[in-house]
């Protein structure tokens, strides 16, 4: 394939992904978590590097910072699913949490502070995996697509 194609079909994959996301959040009502929003920044960036890429092929570094977008995306979304497993805490702010030793008036700014939706529910899974695991696994597929662009002539 040349490098346009790869660079096209990565583009592609990252909207795809985003699109995805909206989509299950406007159309099918699941609000999004903390971590949830983290891994779209990098799909959003990989989609600008992709068009710049495509528009400007002689740019040699930018299929490289679209794979570093695509792997940031998919680090956090591996970390999300593991959040997700309780194979690790996640951020206090978007997990249960330990609430041992607060006073009644720091329980309750916490509870009050706290986001709708928690980053250690599963509100979806396909096959067993999450969302945040779909992202991780797909995203490292793209993570490959950028670098063949990037390797390619």
């Amino acid at each position: 394939m040349t490098k346009r194609t790869l660079v096209l079909i990565a583009t592609l994959g990252s909207a795809a992904l985003l699109l995805g996301a909206w989509g299950f959040q406007h159309l099918g009502g699941l609000a999004p978590c903390k971590m949830c929003i983290w891994q779209r920044y990098p799909h959003g960036a990989a989609v600008v590097l992709g068009v710049l890429a495509f528009a400007f092929p002689g740019i040699r570094p930018l299929p490289l910072l679209g794979a570093l977008a695509a792997a940031t995306t998919a680090g956090i979304g591996f970390y999300h699913a593991g959040v997700e497993q309780g194979w690790w805490e996640g951020p206090s702010t978007c997990t249960s949490g330990d609430i041992g030793g607060l006073s009644a008036q720091e329980l309750m700014d916490q509870i009050m502070s706290a986001p709708l939706v928690r980053c250690d529910d599963i509100p979806w899974e396909m096959l067993g995996i999450s969302m945040a695991g779909w992202n991780a696994l797909l995203s490292a597929g793209l993570v490959l697509i950028w670098v063949a662009a990037w390797r390619a002539r």
